[in-house]
């Protein structure tokens, strides 16, 4: 079972989490007004674009690009591709990217890191300057990306880091160039999502005006109150949702194609970030996807699902299936979804999401997401080890 006298406890939870990541999630309203107003005194407002790209392509460490080409793909009128990393190991100095084939003048490269030091980024600038792709990038400032993005006359927003963090131009300098050792930080993909809606605004891809951002800024902080350390499982749907998803293999559904993107990044992070093995689909071809799993051994079956004489010390539950189904505002009742939970025996936790505009309606659900997997990687079982 989950710990849930740690969860229920934020001094616990404070000591337990030395890598801030309460903190980073918490923040993640400030990041966002941060962020927009670098942006602004970067002179983004001032852009005059001269027509919409015709791809949007994404180059950038980590699992953040393909997150943010997922969920810009759902908002924005125009193809949204992330660009996929080669190397012989993924670190900043060995990472490399390639443009395709077909990029050129009609394209606009995004290129997103908290790092800014990476010598494949920099030559990704190279390789879209000599094509006449056009090219911006978020950054922290003062790195050397930056500097590559002003010599090839592209657009260089900066990154907003985290008061509490080393900025990545100090981390890069007490490494010496060698390979960072900075910790987690899942509210920095805020801070580099802000600036791509603010500029696919600007260039007429979406609808993203300073009014939105800063609605979703708001709706983050009110997300932080409700699903942050100090309010109690039973008033706390994140609380609520981890101590769900404890010994379980989440397959995590999606209906409505604005909340799919946060049903996929929901379970990246919880294997990124807490070590937990989740799989993601989108209904109605999630039940078939998902079938051999619902008729396999991961899902109860018969009298010895729950053995009321078993000792549950001795003999732990092991690993079992639960939907876990991200929901548009105002959809009708996933009944398909329902039966097919009901027919295997499987436990569903379904999750609304809430009005508002698209930005703030994923806003509250990754919101929400992130807190549950930060809460499953704090909190091990009882008398686990860790």
């Amino acid at each position: 079972m989950l710990d849930e006298a740690l969860l229920d406890s934020p001094d616990a939870l404070a000591r337990a989490d030395t890598g801030g990541l309460l903190p980073s999630v918490a923040a993640a309203g400030a990041r966002v007004r941060t962020a927009a107003r670098a942006a602004a005194e970067a002179g983004l407002g001032d852009l005059k674009p001269d027509g919409r790209p015709r791809t949007l392509l994404i180059a950038g460490p980590g699992s953040a690009p393909g997150q943010l080409a997922d969920l810009l793909g759902g908002l924005a009128a125009c193809p949204v591709l992330p660009l996929a990393p080669t190397g012989s190991a993924p670190t900043a100095q060995e990472l490399r990217w390639t443009l395709p084939g077909w990029a050129g003048p009609l394209d606009l490269l995004l290129l997103t890191t908290a790092d800014g030091t990476e010598p494949g980024l920099t030559g990704l600038v190279e390789q879209a300057y000599r094509r006449g792709c056009t090219v911006a990038g978020v950054a922290p400032s003062g790195t050397p990306l930056t500097g590559a993005l002003q010599q090839a006359h592209g657009l260089a927003l900066p990154f907003a880091p985290p008061p509490y963090r080393p900025t990545a131009t100090e981390a890069y300098d007490a490494a010496h160039g060698t390979e960072p050792d900075v910790p987690p930080d899942p509210g920095a993909f805020w801070a580099l999502l802000t600036p791509l809606l603010s500029l696919a605004d600007r260039m007429g891809l979406l609808s993203a005006p300073p009014d939105v951002v800063a609605a979703v800024a708001d709706r983050l902080d009110a997300a932080a109150e409700r699903f942050g350390p100090a309010a109690e499982t039973y008033r706390n749907p994140a609380k609520a949702l981890a101590v769900e998803l404890a010994h379980s293999l989440p397959l995590v559904w999606s209906e409505g194609a604005t909340v799919a993107p946060a049903a996929r990044r929901f379970a990246a992070v919880l294997t990124s970030l807490a070590g937990r093995p989740a799989l993601a689909a989108a209904l109605p071809e999630a039940i078939a996807e998902h079938r051999a799993l619902l008729d396999g051994t991961l899902t109860p079956a018969g009298d010895d699902l729950d053995d009321f004489f078993r000792d549950r010390v001795e003999e732990p539950d092991g690993l079992r299936l639960r939907i876990v189904l991200l929901r548009e505002p105002e959809t009708e009742p996933a009944t398909a979804a329902v039966e097919a939970a009901n027919a295997h025996g499987t436990p569903l936790s379904e999750i609304d999401a809430a009005d508002g505009s698209p930005a703030e309606t994923l806003a509250e659900l990754l919101a929400l997401t992130d807190f549950a997997a930060v809460y499953l990687a704090l909190t091990p079982a009882e008398g686990s080890s860790a």
